[in-house]
């Protein structure tokens, strides 16, 4: 996976898009805490996804599939080509490197592969955190950062990985922001999300920055892949099972990529290749079609470093379910007496709340709800709560998240019904994996029952018995580093 993207974190966004922290204020409640309870219902109300809900989203998502295949541009969704043409087998062997970015870390992977008896003799793998100056400067000093980090990595190579003598290192390179592929080893940078906001970056070859920055550090060094981490998550899942077929990251971001057969792509217009397959990335954190969103979404994607973008994205990530929160309960705090006589200065800070406090939140199951009030003592500097606060509280996050998992699941569906279609029962009338990465799906039981439940309710129990869906941990990494493999220019001599 990437570990940046799977990693159960929040990324803050740049000062200039953040607002000024509040001083506290005496809330204009003439009530107590009940007087939050209108905007608790209203908020469950508008967040609510009744299988009526969830079925449009579904069908919209297929629709604006078939949209982003037939035209560029013609669809939220982009449905961009990965030209990855042949999936690992199992025979790969040699040493091969992966470079995960897609996030808050930058992730780097050694792997030995022993062909089919052996299959993964080795891995070895290093995470480093991204500065936040970084996110926001220069396509330059964002690269020699990375590759630094990998130099030193590839330095500590020890006796039991072995590179053919005669061969450069080859590394398979996750990226998990939109691109525009352009072969197996390029693509064009269409802009940043998830938090950053480097400069000087989108529309380059991204491949030839880490290329030039590998260069200024010394390192010789070969990309033979480039993907993304749900491409290289559906790769290193179906290295073990040959019954994947649509992969997902749920994380600080989220993406989804499948199988697709080349005929059923007109934009590519008669074009094909060998195995009449390849995977389709759609870049779904831009789908928007149908969504139940709060005022609370809205106010957060006007004041997001992207106004009027990864809508779905923003509804069902690691990123932004905290702040979704955060928001609420500010708004609850001004109106009523939820934490007092005062809002806490801290509840105006954007991004305060992070998914991994609503998650320790969401599961507390004490008589006092003892992890709520610690929580909202830490982060958020509320003193003093009262257990009817601190309930209101814990709805307030199970709307959110209950909604993020649900919707995310009837986009899964969405791209199964699309693939079912097309493939005439392929796909509910046998095993059908679905493989999940990314350290919210992992992470947060609550969110992976809810988003199971809403596969289970939009398919029935007789389909969904045939869709599993199945957690990767680690996927998108390996599946670089075996991608690398597959498309080695020493592939022959093996």
């Amino acid at each position: 996976m990437s570990a940046a993207v799977g990693s159960f974190t929040a990324v803050v966004p740049p000062p200039s898009r953040r607002r000024p922290v509040a001083r506290a204020a005496r809330c204009s409640a003439a009530g107590g805490v009940a007087a939050a309870s209108p905007i608790l219902k209203n908020l469950q109300l508008k967040c609510a996804t009744p299988l009526t809900v969830l079925r449009h989203v579904a069908d919209a998502m297929a629709a604006d599939m078939r949209a982003g295949l037939a035209a560029d541009g013609a669809s939220d969704l982009k449905m961009i080509l990965s030209y990855v043409d042949s999936l690992p087998t199992g025979n790969e062997k040699g040493l091969f490197y992966a470079l995960d970015l897609g996030g808050t870390n930058f992730r780097v992977l050694r792997v030995q592969l022993g062909g089919k008896d052996n299959r993964v003799v080795e891995s070895e793998f290093e995470q480093v955190s991204i500065p936040q100056e970084l996110m926001s400067g220069g396509t330059e000093e964002l690269f020699d950062f990375i590759a630094s980090g990998l130099a030193r990595f590839v330095a500590k190579e020890g006796e039991k990985v072995r590179l053919h003598q005669g061969r450069k290192r080859e590394i398979g390179f996750t990226f998990s922001f939109p691109v525009k592929q352009t072969s197996i080893d390029s693509g064009i940078l269409i802009k940043w999300t998830k938090g950053f906001a480097v400069s000087g970056t989108a529309g380059k070859d991204v491949v030839a920055c880490l290329n030039e920055a590998m260069k200024r550090q010394g390192l010789d060094m070969r990309v033979s892949a480039f993907v993304n981490d749900a491409v290289g998550t559906l790769a290193g899942a179906r290295y073990w099972d040959d019954d994947v077929m649509v992969a997902v990251i749920l994380g600080t971001g989220t993406n989804a990529c499948y199988i697709e057969r080349m005929d059923a792509i007109p934009k590519l217009q008669g074009l094909t290749n060998g195995s009449g397959k390849t995977i389709i990335n759609t870049e779904w954190g831009a789908f928007s079609t149908g969504l139940p969103l709060t005022e609370f979404d809205k106010d957060m994607d006007q004041e997001s470093i992207n106004p009027g973008e990864q809508i779905f994205e923003k509804a069902i990530s690691g990123m932004y379910l905290g702040e979704i929160v955060r928001r609420a309960l500010l708004k609850m705090a001004e109106v009523s007496a939820l934490f007092g006589d005062y809002v806490p200065d801290k509840l105006s800070v954007p991004y305060v709340l992070r998914t991994p406090d609503l998650c320790a939140m969401h599961q507390d199951d004490s008589e006092d709800l003892e992890a709520v009030d610690l929580i909202l003592n830490d982060t958020v500097g509320v003193t003093r709560s009262s257990r009817e606060a601190r309930k209101i509280v814990a709805e307030v996050c199970d709307a959110i998240v209950k909604r993020g998992g649900r919707l995310a699941g009837a986009g899964i569906v969405g791209i199964l019904q699309k693939m079912e279609k097309d493939s005439k029962g392929l796909i509910f009338g046998r095993r059908t994996v679905v493989a999940m990465d990314g350290g919210l799906y992992e992470h947060y039981p609550q969110y992976r029952k809810y988003l199971k439940e809403a596969v289970t309710e939009l398919l029935g129990s007789e389909a969904s018995e045939n869709v599993i869906v199945e957690h990767t941990k680690d996927g998108s990494g390996i599946g670089a580093a075996l991608l690398a493999a597959t498309n080695s220019k020493y592939s022959t001599e093996v």
